[in-house]
C-alpha cells in the first residue's frame, strides 16, 4: 500500500480535560491532590496502632481518589510529549509529574506495607467495608509477593533513588528518540525525518525505500549506541539488584515481577514460549512465503512492516475516514455497539493520527482517569498496516470503554490480558475484509495482513522476548559492551528467523522503544500470549452465536478481578499452564499459512505480476 498526501489522521481533541498546561482545571487538580496526600500521610501513624484496619480503609480511599488525579494529569502531559517530543511547556509539567509521582509513592507506601503483612484476620476485616471488599482479588495478589517486601524505609529511599536512577534512563531514551532525525532520500533528495516519520516509510511498497529507511534509523541511533548501552546496562542492573535485594527470605529472578504484573504464573509463561518453540517452522513458513510474494529469497528486518504486494497497478492509499467505516463495519458484526463505539471515537476526535516531525514513533492508547474516556495515538498515513493499527488499538480503547463502570480497583489488569481485545480487533478487521474480497488483490491484502500477524507475534516477539532473557542472564556478571549487545541481538533474530532471515536487525535493542520503558521489563511476551489467547477467544464466536457478545463483555470485565488463568478457566473452560490450550490455537493458524500459500500458487499460475 503506497502512502499518499492527504492520508494523514485528525488531531486529538484533548480539551475536555485541559485546555492547556496553564488550564486552571489542571492546577486545580494537582492542589487537590496535594490535599488529599496531606490527608493520608495523617493517617500514617495509624497503620501502626491497633486501629490499623480502620487507617487502611480511610487510606485506600483517599489513595483511589490521588490516584486518578496524577493518573490524569499526567497522561495529558503524556499525550502532548507523544505530538511534540520538544513541547517546553509539557516538559516543565512532566518534570513536576516527578515529584508528585515520588510523594504518591511515599505516602502510600506504609498502606501498601500493611496490606502485604498484615495477618489474614486484619484482611479480612479491611475488606468488609464495602467501598473496599472490590478490591479483594487485587489485595490477594499483591500478597502473593509479601515475601520481596522492604522495610518502609528501604522502599521509601529505593523510590526517591528511582525517580533520578532508573527513571532517569527511561526518560533520557524518550527525549532521545523524540529529537532523532534520520536523513532518508525522498524522490531521490536527501531529507531530514523525524523518528516517526522516517518509520512511517517502512510500510512502503518500495523494497528499496523501505530499506533506505531502516539504514537511515539504523545510522541514526548508532551515533547514540553507547548512550543506549549505558542505559539499557542501567536499567537492567538496576533490577537486577533489587532483585537481589527483595530476595532476602527466598530467591526472586528477574522473570518474577513480569509474570505478577502480567497475572500469569511462571508455568504459563513456560508453556506458551515452548511452543511458540515448537512450532517456529510453521512461521518460517508464512515468512519464506511472504518473501517469494514480495520476489526475493529471504526476508528482511526492513519487510516486518511491508504492504501487500500489488498484482498489478499500485493502489492508493486508504482514507482515514475510509479506515474508520472499515473497521466499524467489521466490529459490527459482533454486535451494533461495537460500530457505534468505533464512530464514537472518530467523531469525538479521540484519535490522535497526524504526521509530525517531533511526533514519538509507535502507536498506543491511554485514557483519562478522571472521564473514564480513553484516546488512541498513532501516525496515520494511509497504509493498509495503519488500519490494521488502528483497528488495534481501538480494541484497547474498547476494552477501557467496557470498564468505565466498575470500581477503580477493578479497572487495571495485566499487559497480557490488555492484548485481548486488541488482538481480536484485528483478526475481526482482517477476516471480515477477506470474507468480502471478490478479487485476488483483495484476498492478498487480507492474507498478507494475517501472515504479518503470524510472523510479528510469533517470530519478532519471541526475539525480543529471547534478546532480553539472554541479556538479562549476561547483566548479572557485568555490564555488556555495544559489540555485545549486538551479538546477543543477532543471535536472536537467527535463532527464531532461521533460514529464512536475510540480515539481523542487530540495532534492534538501540531502537526498540520497549527495552527502555524504566516502569516494567520484558514488554514483549504479553504481546504473544494476548495474540494466542484472543485467537483462543476468537473461535469461540463462531461456536456460541448470538450467546458469544454478552459473554465477550462479561470476560473483558472480569481482566481486572482474576488472573488470567482463572479467567480463562471460567469462560473458556481451558488451562494456560499446560501447552495444549496454546497448541490447539496453533494448530488453527496452520490452515491460514495454507491459504496463503494456495492464493501464491494460484497467482503465480495465472502469471500475474506481483509487485
Amino acid at each position: 500500500m503506497t502512502q499518499t498526501s492527504g492520508l494523514s489522521g485528525p488531531a486529538w481533541d484533548l480539551d475536555t480535560e485541559y485546555t492547556g498546561v496553564d488550564d486552571a482545571r489542571l492546577q486545580t487538580d494537582l492542589d487537590v491532590l496535594q490535599s488529599l496526600l496531606q490527608q493520608a500521610r495523617a493517617l500514617q501513624s495509624g497503620l501502626q496502632t491497633d486501629a490499623a484496619v480502620a487507617a487502611a480503609q480511610q487510606t485506600v480511599k483517599l489513595r483511589d481518589a490521588a490516584a486518578v488525579l496524577l493518573a490524569n494529569v499526567s497522561s495529558y502531559a503524556h499525550c502532548l510529549l507523544s505530538v511534540d517530543a520538544e513541547h517546553v511547556a509539557a516538559q516543565a509539567l512532566e518534570g513536576q509529574l516527578q515529584s508528585h509521582r515520588k510523594q504518591f509513592d511515599d505516602v502510600f507506601e506504609p498502606w501498601a506495607q500493611f496490606i502485604d503483612r498484615a495477618s489474614d484476620a486484619q484482611i479480612e476485616a479491611y475488606l468488609s467495608d464495602p467501598e473496599v471488599a472490590p478490591a479483594a482479588f487485587s489485595v490477594q495478589h499483591s500478597r502473593l509477593r509479601a515475601h520481596e517486601k522492604l522495610s518502609l524505609g528501604e522502599e521509601n529511599l529505593v523510590n526517591a533513588l528511582s525517580q533520578d536512577g532508573l527513571h532517569a534512563w527511561g526518560r533520557l531514551y524518550d527525549r532521545l528518540a523524540g529529537g532523532l532525525k534520520c536523513e532518508v532520500l525522498v524522490d531521490n533528495e536527501a531529507q531530514h525525518l523525524g523518528l516517526a516519520e522516517a518509520s512511517g516509510r517502512l510500510t512502503l511498497a518500495d523494497a528499496r525505500v523501505r530499506e533506505d529507511a531502516w539504514r537511515a534509523i539504523n545510522t541514526a541511533w548508532r551515533g547514540h549506541a553507547e548512550s543506549c548501552a549505558a542505559a539499557i546496562n542501567a536499567i537492567a542492573g538496576w533490577r537486577l539488584e533489587m532483585c537481589e535485594q527483595r530476595g532476602r527470605q527466598q530467591p526472586v529472578h528477574f522473570l518474577d515481577a513480569p509474570v505478577h504484573m502480567n497475572r500469569i504464573s511462571r508455568a504459563t509463561l513456560d508453556a506458551l514460549m515452548q511452543v511458540a518453540a515448537e512450532n517456529r517452522g510453521l512461521v518460517q513458513r508464512a515468512a519464506g512465503l511472504q518473501a517469494q510474494a514480495m520476489g526475493k529469497s529471504h526476508f528482511a528486518p526492513w519487510d516486518v512492516r511491508a504492504p501487500a504486494p500489488t498484482l498489478g497497478a499500485p493502489r492508493a492509499g486508504i482514507d482515514f475516514t475510509e479506515a474508520v467505516a472499515l473497521i466499524a463495519d467489521a466490529y459490527g458484526q459482533v454486535h451494533p455497539d461495537l460500530s457505534e463505539f468505533v464512530h464514537m471515537m472518530a467523531e469525538r476526535r479521540w484519535i490522535e493520527g497526524t504526521v509530525g516531525p517531533r511526533k514519538a514513533p509507535g502507536a498506543y492508547c491511554t485514557g483519562f482517569a478522571k472521564s473514564r474516556t480513553p484516546r488512541v495515538y498513532m501516525t496515520y498515513t494511509g497504509g493498509q498496516s495503519d488500519v490494521i493499527t488502528l483497528a488495534h488499538e481501538l480494541g484497547h480503547a474498547l476494552h477501557a470503554w467496557v470498564m468505565r463502570e466498575l470500581p477503580e480497583c477493578q479497572r487495571s489488569y495485566g499487559m497480557s490480558l490488555a492484548e485481548t481485545a486488541s488482538t481480536f480487533g484485528e483478526t475481526l478487521v482482517r477476516d471480515a475484509l477477506l470474507a468480502r474480497s471478490h478479487s485476488a488483490q483483495e484476498r492478498m491484502d487480507m492474507l498478507w495482513e494475517e501472515m504479518s500477524a503470524l510472523t510479528s507475534f510469533l517470530l519478532n516477539i519471541p526475539t525480543r522476548f529471547e534478546f532480553e532473557r539472554r541479556f538479562y542472564e549476561r547483566r548479572r556478571e557485568r555490564p555488556l559492551q555495544v559489540a555485545e549487545l549486538n551479538e546477543l541481538m543477532r543471535d536472536a533474530w537467527h535463532a527464531w528467523y532461521g533460514p529464512v532471515l536475510a540480515e539481523a536487525d542487530e540495532l534492534f535493542w538501540v531502537n526498540k522503544l520497549h527495552f527502555y520503558i524504566s516502569e516494567l521489563s520484558f514488554y514483549n511476551f504479553p504481546y504473544l500470549f494476548g495474540y494466542l489467547f484472543s485467537l483462543g477467544v476468537y473461535a469461540r464466536r463462531g461456536q456460541m452465536g448470538d450467546a458469544f457478545y454478552p459473554q465477550y463483555l462479561a470476560l473483558l470485565q472480569d481482566t481486572g478481578r482474576m488472573s488470567a488463568e482463572d479467567l480463562a478457566a471460567k469462560h473458556l473452560g481451558v488451562r494456560l499452564d499446560t501447552p495444549h490450550f496454546w497448541q490447539q490455537t496453533m494448530d488453527s493458524l496452520a490452515v491460514r499459512v495454507d491459504a496463503f500459500a494456495a492464493l501464491l500458487d494460484e497467482v503465480g499460475d495465472a502469471q500475474v505480476p506481483i509487485k
